[in-house]
Order: structure tokens, then C-alpha cells, then sequence
């Protein structure tokens, strides 16, 4: 890995981790290019390269999981858990939270009870939702709740037999 790629990820790392400490708050994509050292335009091509997802849906991701963590912990009504988590819209979280997860947050809550005996770390890998939600699993990873199985998407042809 060159040394240019190396200070870029960690600018973008920086950056993404700003998101992570404040994610209930607003945030701004130039507030986040000032965090890399870099203009809006390149921070969000260099985010979504590194990462996989743009900033805005990382941030809405961060989100989602932790709403999904306060709907199974605790009794906060769903309008409070949206505006805890930053979302400044209950319909804006519901959709949000429908796309990710594939349900809507009090589906969610009546559906998911806390594991007794699993171990935290567990239990967060487990609920984490996908960045990819909605879309076909790939080939080698496994099929989640609102995708299909890998099974069914088809896998490209061994090279012997191109």
C-alpha cells in the first residue's frame, strides 16, 4: 500500500469516526471533508471507495443500529428513540429504518427479545444490519433476513469453462 493511500484512509477513518462519536447529531458532509483535509467532492468518492457506502448512508446506517439497540433495551416510545439517534423526522427514521432492517422499528421491537446468556459482542454482530439491505447476497456470504439465499444468485463460471 503506497503512502498516499495510507494517509487517505486514515483521513477518511478520521472522519468516520467523528461519525461514529456524534452520529446523533447533525452532520455535514463539509464539516466531514474539513475532519479528512479534503473538498466535499473528493471526501465522498474517497468514503465510498474505501468503505463501500456513501457517508450519508453510513451515517443513516449508524443510526439504524443504534435505534435497533434502544428498540430491544429499553421502553422509549419509537418517536423518542428517532430523535434520539438524530433523525429529525419520524417518517424520514420509519422509512430509513424499514430499508435497512426490512420491518418497521415496532415490528421490530415486538419481534426481537434480548438473548439471555449470549455474549454482548454476539448479540451486536447478530443484529447488525446490512449495508447492502435489499439487495442479493453474494456468492460466500450469507443470506440475511430481506435477501435471498446465495443459493439463488448465480455464480460466475469457472475460468476452464469461459
Amino acid at each position: 500500500m503506497s503512502r498516499a493511500v495510507e494517509e487517505s484512509n486514515r483521513a477518511m477513518l478520521r472522519a468516520r469516526d467523528a461519525m461514529d462519536r456524534a452520529y446523533a447529531q447533525p452532520l455535514d458532509i463539509p464539516a466531514l471533508a474539513r475532519i479528512a483535509y479534503v473538498s466535499e467532492a473528493h471526501f465522498i468518492r474517497t468514503f465510498r471507495a474505501t468503505f463501500g457506502e456513501t457517508p450519508h448512508r453510513y451515517l443513516q446506517r449508524r443510526r439504524v443500529e443504534r435505534a435497533m439497540y434502544l428498540l430491544v433495551r429499553t421502553d422509549e416510545p419509537v418517536t423518542e428513540i428517532c430523535h434520539l439517534v438524530g433523525f429529525g423526522s419520524l417518517g424520514t427514521f420509519s422509512r430509513t429504518f424499514h430499508g435497512i432492517v426490512g420491518e418497521s422499528p415496532s415490528a421490530y421491537r415486538r419481534r426481537k427479545t434480548v438473548p439471555a446468556g449470549v455474549p454482548g459482542c454476539f448479540t451486536k454482530a447478530w443484529m447488525r444490519p446490512s449495508s447492502t439491505a435489499g439487495e442479493p447476497a453474494t456468492e460466500g456470504e450469507p443470506a440475511t433476513e430481506g435477501k435471498r439465499p446465495a443459493a439463488a444468485v448465480s455464480a460466475p463460471a469457472p475460468a476452464a469453462a469461459r
